[in-house]
């Protein structure tokens, strides 16, 4: 497809690169999506345009793979392996340009799912509990979105709230016209989008969830947003925010932890929806029809996939011998060497692959934790760290640090707690350290090992394309 000399606005751009991109699965409209071209008339039409645009965020440019992925390798999580597949290289040596065709599709691909959901926010139907449900989670994806595109574009929140962020487009096409050429709005104004787009969700969002879709984890629930709300509230770090939107999920959202190794293990092996509460409180759908098989996040990481990316040493001995999570890495070899593999991800063999955790249960109740901690009511922040800390291993004495010892416990506990599932580079962006990626040797397809809060390449480039095309658009600095 030939590209376009007039910009025809981030959305359409967006529609027009996912069309251009060899065996993506966006070549032909989603199985379950209202054309982009097509009316949305009915609260059918607003069921399968939703469906649609979980199916667009399920892509490997985005939470199919990328977009997680390079929360952990480009944080001090994983490492590619020598011996590889050829795939994302330049992610492990910090090495992406502008120009660069994954970071490119990241940006485009998270705007077309924003079209999708501006879409449906536009629609006027009767108000019900159908549609409440409908576009209350039209609003939670539109966050969902903006958070993560906000965190890898942009500075975090809690360096430089003024700083340039991404363009905000709220409203469709049809609306906003096709040439519209956005600037980027600030880190602080995208921040402020994101919390009103959820507050609404949460309003709009009935108790029970209507029978228009499973009440199950691949769809956003009243209390799933209200999860997001309190991770986006972290890394904003308004932690009084952050405490309250956590407790309701707590005290409301009845979700537990996994009681019993057994229940943990199983919970791990699973590759189902849950419809329990246990454990996850959203994951997107990775069925035998929609999944990305060779190129999907399970795929690269596990050893009876392409296993390309590997656990560094120093991730491993996190994790005392008694600890649960410790078994979600699997000790192997690879190319005559001694390795670890991720094994969070364990149904590669099957057609119906793992479901993608985007939402657990444990990341709330330590945000929970950490926002106590931070507002000095030391107590309570024990209590929600060891309910984590010690249900993962039921040997370990409770944690008792005070001050900044125990903010360090708290994402020390993150890290162990939710690696491999994309989050801890945020952290590390949000509280401005500098870290070290730890240089695995031969076993390395390469290193760069001192990351400092000055590296540029800590926010990823904007898309040459888009700067081309948007001159309202500014580079960030060092690309």
């Amino acid at each position: 497809m030939k590209r376009r000399q007039a910009y025809i606005s981030i959305l359409l751009l967006s529609a027009a690169m996912a069309a251009s991109c060899g065996k993506n699965f966006l070549e032909e409209e989603p199985s379950t999506a209202v054309s982009v071209n097509g009316a949305i008339l009915t609260e059918g039409d607003m069921m399968e345009a939703l469906a649609g645009t979980y199916r667009i965020m399920n892509g490997y440019f985005l939470y199919g793979r990328n977009a997680l992925l390079w929360g952990d390798l480009l944080a001090d999580n994983v490492y590619t392996s020598s011996s590889n597949s050829g795939r994302l290289l330049p992610w492990n040596s910090y090495m992406y340009v502008a120009g660069n065709a994954e970071a490119t599709q990241l940006w485009g691909q998270h705007y077309y799912a924003i079209l999708q959901a501006n879409r449906i926010l536009a629609v006027n139907l009767p108000e019900t509990a159908t549609t409440g449900q409908l576009k209350g989670e039209a609003y939670a994806l539109r966050a969902f979105l903006y958070l993560n595109l906000v965190n890898w574009y942009a500075k975090p929140h809690t360096v430089n709230p003024a700083a340039d962020g991404v363009p905000l487009v709220t409203v469709p096409t049809s609306i906003g016209g096709a040439f519209i050429k956005p600037a980027r709005g600030t880190v602080a104004q995208v921040y402020d989008q994101i919390i009103s787009d959820l507050d609404k969700a949460f309003d709009l969002m009935p108790a029970t969830t209507p029978a228009i879709h499973a009440g199950n984890t691949n769809f956003l629930s009243k209390y799933a947003v209200k999860a997001l709300q309190a991770r986006a509230y972290l890394y904003k770090g308004d932690y009084e925010n952050a405490r309250d939107a956590a407790l309701l999920v707590v005290q409301n959202g009845g979700y537990t932890l996994a009681s019993t190794a057994a229940a943990f293990t199983s919970y791990w092996a699973s590759n189902a929806a849950r419809t329990d509460k246990l454990e996850t409180i959203f994951e997107l759908n990775n069925s035998a029809a929609a999944n990305n098989g060779v190129e999907g996040l399970d795929y690269m990481y596990s050893r009876t996939g392409l296993g390309d990316m590997l656990v560094t040493d120093d991730t491993y001995a996190l994790y005392t011998a008694t600890d649960r999570r410790r078994d979600l890495i699997f000790d192997g070899t690879r190319g005559g060497q001694q390795v670890y593999y991720v094994n969070k991800y364990q149904n590669t063999g099957v057609a119906d692959r793992d479901e993608i955790k985007l939402l657990r249960y444990a990341e709330v109740l330590l945000t929970l934790a950490e926002s106590y901690a931070r507002l000095e009511d030391e107590t309570n922040a024990l209590i929600y760290l060891n309910m984590v800390a010690q249900n993962r291993d039921p040997q370990l004495v409770a944690y008792a640090f005070t001050g900044p010892a125990l903010v360090d416990a708290i994402i020390r506990e993150r890290r162990k707690e939710l690696a491999f599932e994309g989050l801890r580079f945020f952290d590390l962006a949000r509280t401005n350290v500098d870290f070290t990626r730890q240089n695995m040797g031969a076993k390395a397809y390469s290193s760069y090992v001192d990351v400092k809060t000055t590296d540029f390449r800590r926010i990823l480039p904007i898309p040459e394309v888009e700067l081309s095309a948007n001159p309202s658009i500014v580079p960030n600095p060092g690309y």
